[in-house]
């Protein structure tokens, strides 16, 4: 399942960003707002903002957006930590 948004070309054309750009740019700020407000975890919300794993951690840490450290991530850390 893949959802679309509609958002009205006055709205598009008042994003100071250049238009190659818009998109993913929205698509960075849903997931910081989802992941921010718990709706989604780390891992989905870096995959949807494109980015990863470190590069999406600095971005929170730059907006000031506590990171939600669950087991999942602990266990995922320690992993990687091991090497697997």
């Amino acid at each position: 399942m893949s959802v679309q948004l509609q958002i009205p070309d006055t709205i598009v054309q008042a994003i100071r960003l250049p238009e190659e750009r818009i998109a993913q740019e929205l698509l960075v700020e849903l997931a910081i707002a989802l992941y921010s407000q718990g709706l989604l975890s780390f891992g989905k919300a870096r995959e949807l903002a494109g980015m990863g794993k470190y590069e999406f951690g600095q971005l929170l840490g730059e907006r000031g957006i506590p990171r939600h450290y669950g087991r999942e991530e602990l266990e995922d850390d320690l992993a990687y930590a091991r090497g697997k």
